[in-house]
Formats: C-alpha cells, sequence, structure tokens
C-alpha cells in the first residue's frame, strides 16, 4: 500500500472541506482542526491555503491537458476523438470530483501565475475539443449544427458530472462511459 505525505493528507483534507464549504469558508485552521493538529503545524509542511488551492486545481487541469494531448494524439475519427474526451472527463470525475468541485468554483481564487497557467490551459482545452467537432463536421461525422453550441452542450453536462455523481452513489465507471458517450453522441451524429 502506498503511503502519503503529510502535505499529500493535507491536501487530501483541504479538497474535502472546499468540496464541503468552498475554498473561501474554510480556514487553516479549519484545515487543522480536520486532521487534530495544530494549525501552526501545517505550515511545516504547505506555506498557504492558496499554495494547496494551487495544488488541486492545477494538478487536475494538467490531468485534463494530458488526456487531451493523448486523444490529439489519436489516429482514429473526430467522433471517436470526442467519446474519448468524454471518458476522459468520466475518469477524471471518478478519480478527483472532489478536486472538480476547486476546480470549476475555485479557481478564480487562483493568484498570478497559477491563475495565468490554469486559464490558458483551460482556453487550449476548449480549442482542442472546439477543433475536433469542427473536423468532424467538416468530415460529416457530427451534424453541422454550430460548434460552440455542440462544445457548450458537451462541456457544460461534463463539467457539472461531479455533482451528479456524487449524489447517485458511485455508478459503475463502464456503464457511465458507455451511457453518457450514448447519450450525448447521438444527439450530434
Amino acid at each position: 500500500m502506498k503511503t502519503i505525505s503529510r502535505k499529500q493528507e493535507i491536501i487530501a483534507t483541504a479538497t474535502r472541506l472546499f468540496y464541503e464549504k468552498g475554498y473561501t469558508a474554510v480556514s487553516m485552521r479549519d484545515i487543522a482542526t480536520a486532521m487534530d493538529i495544530k494549525a501552526a503545524s501545517l505550515y511545516n509542511h504547505i506555506k498557504s491555503k492558496q499554495e494547496i488551492l494551487s495544488e488541486i486545481i492545477l494538478k487536475v487541469a494538467e490531468e485534463f491537458t494530458v488526456g487531451m494531448e493523448n486523444v490529439l494524439a489519436e489516429n482514429s475519427s473526430a467522433i471517436k476523438k470526442v467519446e474519448k474526451v468524454i471518458e476522459l472527463h468520466i475518469d477524471i470525475t471518478v478519480n478527483h470530483s472532489e478536486a472538480l468541485a476547486a476546480l470549476n468554483n475555485d479557481w478564480m481564487h487562483l493568484e498570478e501565475i497559477d491563475l495565468r497557467s490554469f486559464v490558458k490551459m483551460r482556453e487550449d482545452y476548449e480549442e482542442n475539443f472546439r477543433s475536433i467537432i469542427k473536423q468532424g463536421i467538416e468530415a460529416g461525422e457530427i451534424k453541422p449544427y454550430h460548434p460552440e453550441v455542440i462544445l457548450f452542450s458537451i462541456l457544460s453536462t461534463l463539467r457539472t458530472l461531479y455533482l451528479w455523481y456524487q449524489k447517485r452513489g458511485k455508478v459503475d465507471v463502464n456503464i457511465l462511459k458507455k451511457d453518457m458517450v450514448s447519450v450525448l453522441i447521438k444527439g450530434i451524429v
């Protein structure tokens, strides 16, 4: 069994608290209390609550970025790539649903370079997804709806999946992938 460092434990606890209460409502004292330690000892492992937020959000954003790069590198049809993007979101939701709450709800609290880095990753991700959709339209694989409408429809569903997934109890990931891909794709092909 893999042991986690104290810093990882702090980040995991903060992730849960940010999910439950939101970033602004959680203090370092709250994190320490949840871990049953003194607040001052948190600073032996982490500089600030801002550092925790950055670690949470940028880790998940990088996972999306790497996943998208892998999808783009595939030699497959645009529709197959759309399916892979949907599956990527499902995998990240299943593995990091609490962290997705911070990514979706608290990203604007990032500071300076971390904020710019996150916004750039998000914009690049959306542009890559948009280009896959446009390729699918040009190839006749996807109905010629406006690419922005398709992008918004799919991403808005996927970005809020963590909320639904947490409430529904853990739906089998293979069923979730199969059914979500079918539901989201059949509307565009």
